[in-house]
């Protein structure tokens, strides 16, 4: 499975920006995705997480962008998106995309998933 990130970009605090990831290869055996990020000195956290193998509109948040980010899929066009709105400075980081082949009772660590993206630049600006 590969992963392309992209969308990142500078945007203005209180400004809204859409990150994508598009998968190819073998699409067809991805359980789940997700985005993470990863400020400089720190380490990579949770954003979001979205079912691909099933039907399901349970969608995972970080309590950081809840009410905030809204991650969503198309697959027609094997893709997930990142709606980023209300950014402020601290949403600042590189933004990964995440692909997990097998079924987990959580998709919240790094650990869970299988591939990666190249990551994404987001920079928030005060």
């Amino acid at each position: 499975v590969q992963l392309q990130a992209s969308g990142g970009g500078l945007v203005q605090a209180g400004g809204s920006l859409r990150l994508s990831c598009a998968a190819s290869g073998r699409t067809f055996s991805v359980y789940n995705m997700g985005w993470f990020r990863q400020a400089p000195g720190k380490e990579r956290e949770f954003v979001a997480s979205i079912p691909i193998a099933w039907n399901s509109r349970s969608t995972y948040y970080a309590d950081s962008v809840k009410g905030r980010f809204t991650v969503s899929r198309d697959n027609a066009k094997n893709t997930i998106y990142l709606q980023m709105s209300s950014a402020s400075p601290e949403d600042t980081a590189v933004y990964y995309c995440a692909a997990a082949l097998s079924y987990r009772s959580s998709y919240y660590s790094p650990r869970d998933y299988d591939y990666w993206g190249q990551g994404t630049q987001v920079t928030v600006s005060s």
